[in-house]
């Protein structure tokens, strides 16, 4: 399934070692040999789909995609189109100051579309706060997404009626909260998975780790969900682990794949692999999500300041949605006609958020103050002063807003 690869180390010289031509030769050798071991355990990738848009085969995960129609595959297409313009519409809505914040997706619409159609409605979901594609596939309104980013509601959307919980903020503590829901539905005898999702930083948070001990020790019928965007706001994945995220499974006794994160076909086919083990009684498995995030963390990030703009040209030559255009259309599974209509509601889309968003009432900007001390403080009595000061100076001279 994948290629198990821990990359040597190269011995340090010897303090005793002298200096001589001898010893140079030997350390450069075993260096040449250090990293070519590196070069050559590079870890497998499952990919169903090339960026070209070619079909590959593969034995294990075949058989999970193997009833997909080609009305199937338009539909996947039409997700992460869909997905993509109503992430765009929130992103210009912040830049208007309309939204206090978003976190975009974009670059990231075929691993959660993937996994996000591979459930089933009585699974249940505990996203991070950038799953709007796995939330779209759940039937949530993408306008209910928003009203936590205006600051209008702490949520939007009732987490029973779609098996979708509210976005988690705190990294990596929807973990916990995957591990002990899907702990609890094995008590009840339930026939359903969990998944949680999380991105390659929360990796490095110690609820992660606890909730890969408690899942293992337990048996819990979930799937760890990771989306290796390469980036934890400015932290390089590199920085953070020594070996490929999917390798740390291992250590807790559970199974790590690495899919191609820009791979629709390949997210779908691994995340029902992962389900179907969970709900055999097989217990958890870690799923990486290899993709990058080709915008900022959230729109109040410049990733300019910490990476290259080769580096995002390179990925967009993987992107998902073309990657899936260009299929449909070498396999002749959609005609002009069909992009065209789909151009067309995706532009609706756009419209209806807008028109949602701005009929929402404003933040209340002094909401924050309020049940920091049951009693009321000083201190707290301050600093709403000198907020409403603050508020006040935006005011014009003929006293409106």
């Amino acid at each position: 399934m994948t290629v198990e690869s821990t990359a040597a180390r190269t011995p340090r010289r010897s303090a005793g070692n002298k200096a001589g031509t001898t010893g140079t030769k030997r350390t450069t050798s075993t260096t040449k040999k250090a990293t070519g071991a590196r070069k050559s355990a590079e870890p497998a990738l499952v990919q169903l789909l090339t960026p070209e848009g070619k079909r590959v085969k593969n034995a294990e995960f075949d058989k999970y995609v193997a009833d997909i129609t080609a009305e199937d595959l338009r539909g996947l297409y039409r997700d992460m189109v869909l997905t993509r313009r109503f992430d765009a519409e929130a992103t210009s809505l912040q830049r208007q100051g309309e939204l206090g914040l978003w976190a975009s997706l974009l670059g990231q619409e075929a691993a959660q579309i993937g996994s996000g159609r591979a459930l089933r409605d009585d699974d249940y979901v505990f996203p991070t706060y950038r799953e709007h594609g796995v939330a779209w596939c759940r039937g949530v309104d993408p306008t209910n997404l928003l009203g936590m980013f205006r600051g209008v509601n702490n949520g939007g959307w009732d987490p029973n009626g779609n098996n979708f919980h509210l976005y988690t903020i705190v990294i990596g503590s929807q973990t916990l909260h995957a591990t002990g829901y899907a702990m609890g539905i094995t008590k009840d005898g339930a026939d359903s998975a969990v998944i949680a999702y999380f991105g390659d930083g929360a990796s490095s948070q110690g609820d992660v780790a606890e909730a890969f001990t408690f899942s293992a020790v337990y048996n819990a019928p979930v799937v760890f969900f990771c989306q290796n965007n390469q980036w934890a706001i400015s932290e390089p994945t590199e920085k953070q682990s020594r070996v490929p995220l999917y390798q740390r499974a291992q250590g807790f006794g559970f199974p790590g794949v690495r899919v191609d994160g820009n791979d629709v076909l390949a997210n779908l086919a691994v995340t029902k692999w992962a389900l179907e083990r969970a709900r055999a009684g097989e217990g958890p498995t870690l799923v990486e999500a290899f993709t990058y995030r080709m915008g900022a963390h959230t729109t109040s990030d410049d990733p300019t300041r910490y990476r290259h703009d080769d580096e995002r040209a390179a990925w967009e030559a993987k992107d998902p949605i073309l990657r899936l255009r260009r299929h449909l259309e070498s396999a002749h599974h959609a005609d002009e006609g069909f992009f065209a209509d789909l151009e067309a509601e995706s532009e609706a889309l756009g419209r209806r958020v807008r028109e949602a968003v701005r009929a929402m009432p404003d933040p209340d900007h002094f909401a924050i103050f309020e049940n920091v001390y049951a009693d009321g403080h000083a201190l707290v009595d301050e600093e709403r002063a000198q907020f409403a000061a603050y508020q006040a100076s935006f005011a014009d001279e003929d006293g409106g807003k």
